[in-house]
C-alpha cells in the first residue's frame, strides 16, 4: 500500500446526520490527557549513505517513523565544542540577559497600525534594531544584513557550495500588547526583563523574542561571550559554511526577522522579498515559532506541526426598519441575530478524520511509543491504520473529546456582536462575527457553501432578502422586511496549509534527528534521553501562510519544554500575566538551533 493510497481515502466526510456516539465503548475516557491541539511541533545522521526513516514490518507503512540520534562527522568539533560552551553557568547567564534586554523593548503590535512611516507606533522597533546591533555584532559586520519594508530584517550567511538548497530560520520582533488594568498582576512589570536566576520575565519571553534571540545567537552574541561559530573571514577559527543558492547571489542560511506576525506588515514584505530574488521553492525547509516537548502517558514527546489550520471570518449583518421602541415589530433585527447565534451553536462541524491528516500521525505515535496509554486505546488507535471502520471509531472517540475535536474538525466561534444605539429605538443593524478554523481536510469554498446553506433558511423564515459572499441568493423583485447577509470580507480568509511530509522525507528527518540529538546532551535531565518526534497540527496560524511557496517543507518548532513536564507542570502564561521562560529552556532552544544549522549543512540529500 503506497502513501498516496492512504492520503486519499475512498470514504466521504460525514454528513449532518451520521451519528456520532455510537461505537464508542467507554474508550474515550480514557483518554483524558493534556490538549494534543498545543502540543508543538535535525540532527540527522548527516551524510548520504544514511538509511531513511524506518518503517515496521508489521505495517504497510509507518506512521511514526523515528530518526537515529547520531553524531555529527563532519562538523563533529565545532558541535561539541558549540555544546561545551553553551553548557556553561557563565553562558546561560549571558543568553538570560541578551533576551532580557529584548524584552525591555516594549515592541507591541496593534490591530489598527497605519503603515510604516505614516503610524508612530511603529518608532520603537527602531530601538529594538540598535539593540540587536550592538549585542550582536558578528552578525552584523560579518553577514548580509538586509531589511524590508523598514523593520523586516533577512540575515543572509552565505555558503560555499552552490548546488545546495539554503535553509530558513524564522522568529518575530513584535508582541502582544499589555492590557493596562493587568499591570499591577504581574510579578515583575511586563517590561523589566527581570531575570531571578531561574526565569525570564516579561511581555515576549515566550513568543517570539526568545526565537529571536536564540536564533541570532547561532552566529554569536559579541565578543564578550564568544561565537560558537565564525564567519570565513574571522581570524580566531572558522566554520565554512557550505550550504548556498544556485548562483543567484549565493547563501546558506536565512534568518528571517517579520514583525507583526498576526498582519501583513511584516512577513508578508519578506516572503515577498524572497520570492521575486530567489523564485519559489528555493529552501530545503523552514523553520517557524513553535512549541516543543511534552510528556505523555510516560514518555517525552517532541511535535512539531507539520499543517496548520484555516482561517476565515464569517460576519452575518441584519438589516430592518428602525422606529420607536414602543412600536416594536415580532423581531427586531437583534432578536433575529440572537436566532442566527442559536443556529451556529446548534449546528457544529462534523468531525472528518483521515490517514493524511497529522492529528491521525500524532496518535498513531502515542499509540506505538507511551509507555502508559492504556491498552483498549492503544488498540484503536493501532486499528485505524488498516480499517476502515476502525479509523471511523477513533475519529468519533476523539470527536468526543473536547481537547481533541478540534484537531480533526472545522470549529466555530461566535466572538464579536453589535447591534442598537438607544432603548428607545429599534435597532436597523445587527451583526455577529463568528470566526472559523478550517480543518485541513477542507476548504473555504467548502466553508462558504456550508454557511450559504446554514443561513438561508432564516433569512426565508424572516422574510429577509439573503445575500451570501457577495452573491444575491434570494429573488430581488419579492419584497422583503430586511436583508440578511453573510460575508468573510473583514479579514482575508487563509486556506489550511499544506501538508510537510514526514514519510521517507530527508528534511524531517533532519529535524527529528538534530530534536533528539540536543534532547540527549541536555544541560539539566530530569528523565532518560528517550525522546519520541511526532508530527502534529497547529489550530493557529503563524506566519508560515506566506512561506508555502518558498518550500515543501515547513516546520513549527520551538525546543520548549527542554525537560519534558508533563502538561500540568507546565506554566502557561503565553499572552497573558506573567509571561516567562525558564533559563535552561531558552538555552536548549539556542542549542538546538545550532545542532540543526550543523546538521542541515553537513547533509548531502538535502
Amino acid at each position: 500500500m503506497t502513501l498516496k493510497g492512504l492520503q486519499n481515502p475512498s470514504r466521504a466526510p460525514p454528513t449532518p446526520s451520521q451519528n456520532r456516539s455510537s461505537r464508542l465503548w467507554n474508550a474515550y475516557t480514557l483518554l483524558q490527557i493534556g490538549s494534543i491541539s498545543v502540543l508543538l511541533a535535525s540532527f540527522l545522521h548527516l551524510t548520504s549513505q544514511l538509511p531513511l526513516l524506518r518503517n515496521t514490518p508489521s505495517s504497510p507503512i509507518d506512521f511514526c517513523p523515528q530518526a537515529n540520534s547520531s553524531v555529527l562527522i563532519r562538523n563533529a568539533d565545532i558541535w561539541e565544542g558549540s555544546l561545551a560552551r553553551t553548557g556553561s553557568d557563565g553562558f546561560r547567564q549571558g543568553a538570560a540577559g541578551r533576551l532580557a534586554g529584548a524584552v525591555r523593548i516594549p515592541t507591541e503590535s496593534y490591530d489598527d497600525l497605519l503603515p510604516v512611516g505614516v503610524d508612530p507606533r511603529w518608532d520603537v522597533f527602531a530601538l529594538l534594531h540598535g539593540y540587536l546591533e550592538e549585542t550582536f555584532p558578528l552578525v552584523y559586520s560579518r553577514l548580509d544584513v538586509r531589511r524590508a519594508n523598514t523593520y523586516g530584517l533577512i540575515i543572509e550567511w552565505t555558503g560555499s557550495d552552490a548546488t545546495l538548497k539554503p535553509v530558513l530560520f524564522t522568529a518575530h520582533q513584535d508582541v502582544v500588547p499589555v492590557e493596562p488594568l493587568t499591570v499591577a498582576e504581574w510579578t515583575h512589570p511586563p517590561y523589566s526583563g527581570h531575570f531571578d536566576g531561574q526565569r525570564i520575565w516579561g511581555r515576549g519571553t515566550a513568543d517570539d523574542k526568545n526565537g529571536l534571540i536564540a536564533i541570532l545567537q547561532v552566529n554569536g552574541p559579541g565578543d564578550s561571550a564568544r561565537a560558537r561559530f565564525r564567519t570565513d573571514t574571522d581570524d580566531r577559527g572558522s566554520f565554512r559554511i557550505r550550504r548556498r543558492s544556485d548562483g543567484r547571489g549565493g547563501f546558506c542560511l536565512y534568518w528571517w526577522s517579520g514583525f507583526l506576525s498576526d498582519l501583513r506588515q511584516g512577513a508578508a514584505h519578506l516572503a515577498n522579498a524572497m520570492l521575486d530574488t530567489y523564485g519559489e521553492d528555493a529552501f530545503a525547509f523552514i523553520v517557524d515559532e513553535g512549541s516543543g516537548l511534552l510528556k505523555l502517558f510516560g514518555t517525552v514527546f517532541a511535535m512539531p506541526e507539520v499543517a496548520e489550520k484555516g482561517y476565515m471570518d464569517v460576519t452575518v449583518n441584519v438589516t430592518t426598519a428602525g422606529g420607536h421602541s414602543s412600536i416594536p415589530p415580532d423581531h427586531t433585527s437583534i432578536g433575529i441575530l440572537a436566532t442566527v447565534v442559536v443556529e451556529y451553536e446548534n449546528h457544529p462541524h462534523n468531525p472528518y478524520l483521515t490517514r493524511h491528516s497529522p492529528s491521525f500521525q500524532t496518535f498513531q505515535c502515542l499509540a506505538q511509543y507511551a509507555a502508559d496509554m492504556p491498552p483498549p486505546v492503544k488498540a484503536i488507535i493501532s486499528k485505524a491504520a488498516t480499517s476502515e471502520s476502525g479509523l471511523h471509531v477513533l475519529e468519533e472517540l476523539l470527536y468526543k473529546n473536547p481537547l481533541y475535536r478540534i484537531q480533526i474538525m472545522t470549529t466555530q466561534a461566535v466572538d464579536v456582536i453589535k447591534g442598537g444605539v438607544k432603548a428607545n429605538a429599534l435597532p436597523e443593524q445587527a451583526s455577529v462575527l463568528v470566526n472559523h478554523r478550517i480543518s485541513i481536510e477542507s476548504s473555504i469554498a467548502q466553508l462558504r457553501e456550508h454557511n450559504t446553506a446554514l443561513m438561508q433558511p432564516l433569512a426565508t423564515r424572516f422574510n429577509l432578502s439573503f445575500r451570501a459572499f457577495g452573491e444575491q441568493i434570494s429573488d430581488p423583485r419579492v419584497p422583503t422586511a430586511g436583508l440578511l447577509s453573510v460575508g468573510d470580507d473583514s479579514y482575508p480568509p487563509l486556506e489550511p496549509s499544506p501538508v510537510t511530509p514526514t514519510i521517507d522525507s530527508v528534511a524531517y528527518e533532519v529535524l527529528s534527528a538534530s530534536i533528539k540529538a540536543t534532547y540527549a546532551r541536555r544541560r539539566v535531565k530530569q528523565n532518560g534521553d528517550s525522546l519520541v518526534v511526532a508530527p502534529s497540527l497547529m489550530v493557529g496560524n503563524t506566519d508560515t501562510s506566506f512561506y508555502w511557496t518558498l518550500s515543501p517543507n515547513i516546520f513549527r518548532y520551538g525546543h520548549g519544554n527542554s525537560a519534558g513536564l508533563a502538561q500540568e507542570q507546565m506554566r502557561e502564561n503565553l499572552h497573558t500575566v506573567d509571561e516567562s521562560l525558564n533559563a535552561d529552556d531558552f538555552v536548549e532552544m539556542i542549542r538546538f538551533f545550532v545542532t540543526l544549522m550543523l546538521s542541515a549543512d553537513e547533509s548531502l540529500a538535502l
